[in-house]
Order: C-alpha cells, then sequence, then structure tokens
C-alpha cells in the first residue's frame, strides 16, 4: 500500500501563496500605472522572488 507524501510542507505551501500574492498585487498595480505588461510580468516575478526569503523568516 503506497504512503500519500506531501509535495510541499505547509509552511513552504504559505510561503509560496503568499508570494505569489504580493508578485498579483505588484504586478497588477505596475500594470494599472504603465499599462505595459512585459514591465508588470517583470515586476510581479522580482516581487514575488524577493518576497519568498522574508517570507520565509517571518511564517514561522
Amino acid at each position: 500500500m503506497p504512503s500519500e507524501t506531501a509535495l510541499l510542507s505547509v509552511h513552504a505551501a504559505v510561503v509560496f501563496l503568499a508570494a505569489a500574492v504580493i508578485g498579483l498585487v505588484m504586478g497588477c498595480l505596475v500594470f494599472l500605472h504603465d499599462k505595459s505588461v512585459p514591465a508588470a510580468v517583470a515586476t510581479g516575478l522580482v516581487a514575488a522572488k524577493g518576497s519568498v526569503p522574508v517570507l520565509h523568516k517571518l511564517i514561522g
């Protein structure tokens, strides 16, 4: 009988979800300001990537 193991821990899932929300919000704000999709996507990715280490330390 195969055991069910989680792909991610709950902590990692919460960190990645919060980072995704931050990236989406930042991307939407840049898009609303500049009307530029590439700038919005780049900003969202950079914001999400930059927030993961900080969230990992804060959410514990």
